[in-house]
């Protein structure tokens, strides 16, 4: 079957490719084709490096993620698909004297042969790629002097993500609030994607009970601030994150110092009061608000972010605009809760938030995903803003924070 060039460019859609990725994969893989009929020298790892001594470029043309493995000592990583791009800028003189070397040689004889049509009549492969280089025992080093690209290499290979993104990754800041049944795995996940930031409110500490559920803390922990707890299991699965926390009770006196320079704000309360706050001083500050809950055997997630989208996004009032009384919504500690449950509402609410922050995909903004575990099923509610929301309406000003305390336990 011979399909069109838009039919191939759809398919490549389909399974999450850019455009620009994919020509460039594209043009990658076409070189050999369109150069078969040269005839490239290749020369082993010893003479490479004596010539790179001599003053020859050496250019690794594997992917990043590669790369993060170990290079050929001096060798500038250049992947194959930007070689083109970039070549002129690294050898201005087309008499220079280029090795390509990849992993193990089929890349970087391509990547000869497409330097050799464009006039570099002086371009090599390295026989047996790094793999040889390494075997026979010479020098070798990893970009960057630390473990950015070894320890995200699977993001790395996403043309969604790529090192451009786990970059905005790293530069973010994440507002958890609780690191409870919620905020555990949310956090966890968060922390492991490499989010630069995570800034953590939580006052409570590690009790027995929290064990079935909060996967932050550990049983020789019991007793100990949920705070020290979260901090120490976080770094312990990634010490690039750094952890800010908040040891005290949300009030309306500290909910804007906490959200202060947050990208986003991923909602792990357990009671209405902190989380009818958050909601305000989110849609206040024009902060994204990734809302989850949970009950017994039930759990919602969502994105609230009416503050950015003033009229066309709803927040948290819009869908609930009074907080209930607490006879009408137990907390987990009163209802129960299935120790799983948390750990999947959790888990898409970190999702939503690398989303939010890398912008891609389609977040849960106006629609509430909902999950029976019981019945293992998802179904999605569609919220529009209300027009007549008394803190997110357009052209209404902000009407200040209420004593959700005293509200909802009258």
């Amino acid at each position: 079957m011979v399909l069109s060039e838009r039919a191939k460019r759809s398919r490549g859609a389909a399974f999450g490719l850019r455009p620009s990725r994919i020509w460039a994969q594209r043009t990658a893989y076409r070189l050999l084709r369109d150069n078969a009929h040269m005839t490239v020298r290749e020369i082993s790892p010893q003479e490479a490096l004596q010539r790179q001594q001599a003053g020859a470029l050496l250019l690794d043309v594997r992917e990043p993620y590669e790369h993060a493995t170990g290079m050929a000592a001096g060798a500038i990583a250049l992947p194959l698909a930007e070689l083109l791009q970039r070549i002129a800028e690294l050898a201005p003189d087309k008499d220079a004297a280029i090795l390509a070397i990849c992993a193990h040689g089929p890349r970087s004889l391509r990547a000869a042969q497409a330097l050799q049509q464009r006039g570099y009549t002086h371009a090599v492969s390295v026989a047996g790629g790094t793999a040889r280089w390494v075997e026979e025992g010479l020098p070798t080093s990893k970009p960057g002097g630390d473990d950015f690209y070894d320890r995200y290499s699977r993001h790395l290979r996403l043309p969604e993500v790529g090192e451009v993104g786990q970059r905005k990754l790293e530069a973010a800041r994440v507002v958890v609030l609780g690191a409870g049944g919620l905020g555990s795995p949310a956090a966890f996940y968060l922390a492991a994607a490499g989010v630069g930031t995570l800034v953590i409110a939580d006052d409570d500490v590690v009790e027995r009970s929290n064990l079935q559920r909060q996967i932050l803390h550990t049983d020789d922990r019991v007793g100990m601030p949920k705070l020290h707890s979260a901090s120490r299991a976080l770094h312990a699965l990634n010490p690039r994150v750094d952890i800010e926390g908040l040891p005290e009770r949300v009030t309306s006196a500290n909910v804007e110092m906490l959200l202060e320079g947050a990208d986003v704000v991923l909602d792990g309360a357990d009671n209405f009061p902190v989380r009818y706050l958050l909601n305000d001083a989110c849609v206040k500050l024009a902060k994204p608000l990734v809302y989850g809950a949970v009950q017994r055997f039930q759990g919602q997630v969502g994105v609230f972010d009416a503050g950015r989208r003033r009229g066309s996004a709803p927040c948290y009032r819009c869908l609930f605009p009074q907080p209930p009384a607490p006879k009408d919504a137990p907390n987990c500690s009163e209802a129960g809760v299935l120790g799983v449950l948390p750990g999947v509402i959790g888990m898409l609410q970190a999702t939503e938030a690398i989303k939010l922050i890398l912008g891609i995909g389609e977040p849960l903004i106006g629609r509430v995903l909902m999950f029976d575990a019981l019945a293992m099923r998802f179904h999605e509610t569609h919220l529009a803003p209300d027009p007549e929301c008394p803190v997110c309406a357009p052209g209404r000003p902000f009407p200040g924070y209420v004593d959700y305390e005293r509200f909802c336990a009258g």
